[in-house]
């Protein structure tokens, strides 16, 4: 991975928060914790939360983190998703940023202090807050294919903020002056303590999806989202039970319903609830259904539902094409 170069000097050596949620990750996770120690931050904490691992996890988090004193492990009892080991974090920090880190990424050493560094200059030159700031990076998959993920707001002159943020991760509505990047995913998100205490966290009702969430009640709020231009970390594709087209379906719906008052103000709820069908009857391989439900989207929004199908349905074609291809090599 190529490194950026850091935008200005922090103004300060503030106390940053590396937060690690992990759920049978044991062949993953030292390399994740490892990647936090290396950060080049000279002042950090890092929180790793357990949320009931079942394979080992917390026997290797064990051993990464002996002899660290700046590491604390907690251990959830029964495993509740994510968003809860997220809020677990958020409780316990003592961090003024907090930097979050998935169990299976590795995160260049240069990653917090670029992000802080990021934001706040970012903060200086906007007199804004309520700021989340995103690292880019690459998805490597099985049979080593790998994608660029470039961050929200890493290109172009004015970064997206306030509802049409929210407009994009509801509708897929894009300004054409904006840089949507690969949208708002939490393994690669810094914010102020501050923020995340005044949006209110994560939504521990979800199991999928709750960083979108996260990320539309901090736009419904006038929320500004900036990005690193440079990748600074590597996810890794896994597969999971709670990664299922069932549960992502049925976490995008509830998004839906809970911001539907936003969404009966601008006419857009039934766009919005219906769409992720499309999404769960392609990988599902229903095509009946994915022609019946285009059809009934068409009849209804035939603008927005020719854009968004055409920006990112060959989109999803190829890039499923290019997995295919390198797991069959």
């Amino acid at each position: 991975m190529k490194n950026d170069k850091l935008v200005t000097a922090p103004s300060q050596c503030a106390l940053i928060t590396i937060g690690i949620t992990c759920f049978n990750a044991h062949s993953t996770i030292a390399r994740a914790i490892k990647s936090a120690l290396d950060q080049d931050w000279p002042n950090i904490e890092i929180i790793i939360v357990d949320d009931c691992s079942t394979d080992g996890s917390i026997a290797n988090i064990e051993q990464a983190i002996a002899g660290h004193g700046n590491i604390q492990l907690i251990c959830h009892a029964k495993n509740s998703g994510p968003a809860v080991a997220r809020n677990t974090i958020l409780a316990q920090t003592k961090g003024e940023f907090i930097a979050f880190f998935d169990d299976d990424d590795i995160s260049c050493p240069n990653r917090v202090s670029y992000q802080v560094s990021l934001l706040q200059d970012y903060e200086q030159r906007q007199d804004a807050n309520l700021i989340a700031c995103y690292a880019s990076g690459i998805r490597r998959y099985d049979g080593g294919y790998e994608l660029e993920l470039p961050a929200i707001g890493s290109q172009g002159e004015t970064v997206p903020h306030g509802t049409e943020v929210a407009d994009y991760l509801l509708l897929y509505r894009k300004r054409a002056d904006r840089f949507y990047g690969t949208g708002t995913p939490t393994c690669s998100l810094m914010a102020r303590k501050s923020t995340f205490d005044d949006i209110g966290g994560f939504d521990s009702v979800l199991r999928r999806v709750e960083d979108a969430d996260f990320a539309i009640r901090l736009a419904l709020r006038g929320g500004h989202f900036i990005g690193t231009r440079e990748p600074l970390f590597v996810q890794y594709s896994t597969n999971s039970d709670d990664k299922s087209p069932e549960k992502n379906l049925s976490s995008e719906q509830k998004i839906v319903e809970k911001h539907r008052e936003y969404l009966d103000k601008i006419g857009s709820y039934y766009y919005a609830w219906h769409w992720p069908k499309l999404r769960y009857y392609h990988f599902k391989r229903k095509y009946l259904n994915f022609i019946w439900e285009l059809v009934n989207l068409f009849a209804r929004y035939p603008l927005a539902t020719s854009r968004h199908f055409w920006t990112t349905g060959p989109q999803r074609l190829l890039h499923e094409k290019r997995i295919r291809e390198r797991i069959s090599k």
